[in-house]
């Protein structure tokens, strides 16, 4: 019996660990991680090509789902003003180009979808879990400097309300900045 205590023990600590390990987020000041991945018109989109503007990263679970389909109209409804304060929107879920091509045909989204298949996006941004061995994005945003330094981090955000706090947050980092 002990030594069934003992492999589970382990086995429960090595998932706590794994936990922690996948939950790493950049924490601000720290350079953003760099990445090339196609968007939903199979477009390269690499974060170096922003450099020089502030950038909205946004990670969501799964496309055309109601708390994902909610920001991401969000963020389309108020891109004209994130736009005028010189920041860019992009998001990013681990689905395909085509559904997120099929995603923002359907809602009118002008900006970028990044398809991050392997995760590996999510899991620099500490972005990405996984349910029964199922990887999916965490509802986590990122606001980025035009040095390319991760200014502002949210986790596990509201889908309705992240657009707003992102514009409030960014007018107070431009103010600084």
């Amino acid at each position: 019996m002990t030594k069934m205590w003992l492999v589970l023990s382990v086995a429960i600590l090595a998932l706590g660990l794994a936990l922690r390990v996948e939950a790493a987020v950049p924490v601000v000041g720290q350079t953003a991680p760099g990445f090339e991945v196609i968007d939903q018109h199979g477009s390269l989109q690499r974060l170096a090509d922003y450099r020089g503007k502030w950038v909205v990263l946004y990670f969501y679970p799964k496309d055309d789902t109601p708390g994902c389909t909610a920001e991401a109209c969000a963020y389309r409804d108020d891109l004209r003003k994130l736009q005028g304060m010189g920041a860019v929107v992009v998001g990013v879920s681990i689905d395909d180009a085509e559904s997120h091509a099929e995603f923002a045909a359907k809602h009118h989204l002008p900006f970028p979808l990044l398809a991050d298949r392997d995760g590996k996006v999510a899991t620099l941004y500490g972005s990405q879990r996984n349910i029964l061995g199922y990887k999916l994005a965490r509802r986590n945003t990122f606001i980025i400097d035009p040095e390319g330094r991760i200014a502002k981090t949210y986790q596990d955000v509201d889908a309705k309300r992240n657009p707003e706090e992102v514009i409030v947050d960014l007018g107070r980092l431009q103010s600084h900045h």
